[in-house]
């Protein structure tokens, strides 16, 4: 009689079962910006792809926190200084002040 049982000393390979709930990367390409700050936060989306869906809100609220921050930061730069007037626009000019 010839049973098809493993010996004991025999591995049965375990294969997976495919879950559509388990993380896959989605390997969405992302493009530097030239600033490190963004770009930093760009990367850090890729941390969802190794997370299950319920995870990735944590994430993207991680990573939203950090654009608005550095935003912020942009904007609290100082900018070129304004330019300066070539004449004060307030005095009236002497060849207007002597009409009669």
């Amino acid at each position: 009689m010839s049973d098809a049982v493993p010996e004991p000393s025999q591995e049965v390979p375990v294969v997976p079962e495919y879950d559509p709930a388990a993380p896959a990367p989605l390997h969405v390409p992302r493009t530097p910006t030239g600033n490190a700050d963004v770009d930093a936060q760009l990367e850090r989306l890729g941390d969802a792809d190794h997370l299950a869906t319920d995870g990735h809100i944590e994430v993207y609220e991680d990573v939203h926190r950090g654009l608005r921050d550095a935003l912020t930061a942009l904007d609290a730069r100082p900018g070129p200084p304004a330019p300066s007037p070539s004449y004060d626009q307030r005095a009236p000019s002497p060849s207007y002040g002597t009409r009669s």
